[in-house]
């Protein structure tokens, strides 16, 4: 019958079909290369991560302990005018107000003057015997940074013929921190110290360990780096060309002329007589040169 010829030769179709199709069980060679394969690619992305983390925790404590070297050496110049430094900075604190002479101040508001505590501190650490000034530096724009100044202090140490700078920054901390940072960058800022006194190359070395760690923690945050936080930046705050100022030496007048000393009265010839004789007039006496 036609029914049973097309329902015979759909079935050969559907059969034909199916025959045509190769299907691969769970267990067959083709199922087990795609699970392979997978496998494999899982375990080079978890190779790849722990490799990540092992390079970052590598970085941050190569560059710990580069800090903490850095930090750690100093010479007994250094340590006996950071010592000094110590007790200007807290001399000139406990004074407060008084120690502001730009007219800034208000009787109800007292600010502490950041100029004005530079120069006090300079001017203590000159009566400790050192030879210090106010160091103020600028510089101008360029391709890669901003133009800026700076100003901090400096003292200068001469011996066997040559003259060697210290630098000192009173919130030498404050220079290096950022916002939205991480710990591991928060970690090396907390090792800084509050005030730096050191010479120029000990400087430059904590500036490259610090502006190298800032640079990998914008990476990892994948943040754009500010300009004023670069190494370029950063070493023409300290160490690019400066202008060392002294303080103006006042003389008082009598230094200049000498004591003024009152002159003795002088008697006129032309008067002399007459006012003898006439002892009611008053008159302004002149002498004769």
């Amino acid at each position: 019958m036609l029914v049973d010829r097309e329902i015979q030769s759909l079935s050969d179709m559907v059969f034909g079909f199916f025959e045509g199709t190769e299907w691969a069980s769970p267990s067959s060679p083709e199922s087990c290369c795609d699970v392979t394969i997978g496998d494999d690619v899982e375990a080079e992305e978890g190779e790849e991560e722990l490799e990540a983390v092992q390079d970052k925790a590598a970085f941050w404590n190569s560059q710990q302990q580069l800090l903490q070297a850095a930090l750690s050496r100093s010479s007994s110049m250094e340590a006996r005018v950071r010592r000094d430094v110590a007790e200007a900075v807290s001399q000139s604190r406990a004074a407060g107000a008084k120690v502001c002479t730009c007219a800034r101040q208000t009787t109800a508001v007292v600010v502490e003057c950041w100029g004005c505590l530079l120069r006090d501190v300079s001017d203590r650490l000159r009566t400790m015997g050192h030879n210090s000034a106010l160091c103020r530096s600028k510089w101008r724009s360029s391709p890669d940074i901003p133009s800026g100044e700076h100003s901090y202090i400096d003292v200068l140490d001469a011996k066997r013929g040559t003259t060697v700078q210290l630098v000192i920054e009173l919130r030498f901390r404050g220079e290096f921190e950022m916002a939205r940072t991480g710990e591991d960058y928060n970690r090396l800022v907390g090792l800084l110290p509050e005030v730096f006194v050191g010479k120029a190359e000990r400087l430059r070395g904590v500036i490259k360990i610090m502006c190298a760690a800032g640079k990998r923690c914008m990476k990892e945050k994948r943040m754009h780096m500010g300009p004023w936080r670069k190494h370029k930046y950063m070493l023409a705050k300290w160490l690019g060309a400066y202008e060392r100022v002294l303080p103006k030496i006042t003389f008082p007048l009598e230094r200049l002329t000498g004591p003024t000393r009152a002159r003795p009265l002088k008697a006129s010839m032309l008067t002399f007589d007459l006012l003898e004789k006439l002892p009611g007039l008053h008159c302004t006496s002149m002498e004769v040169v």
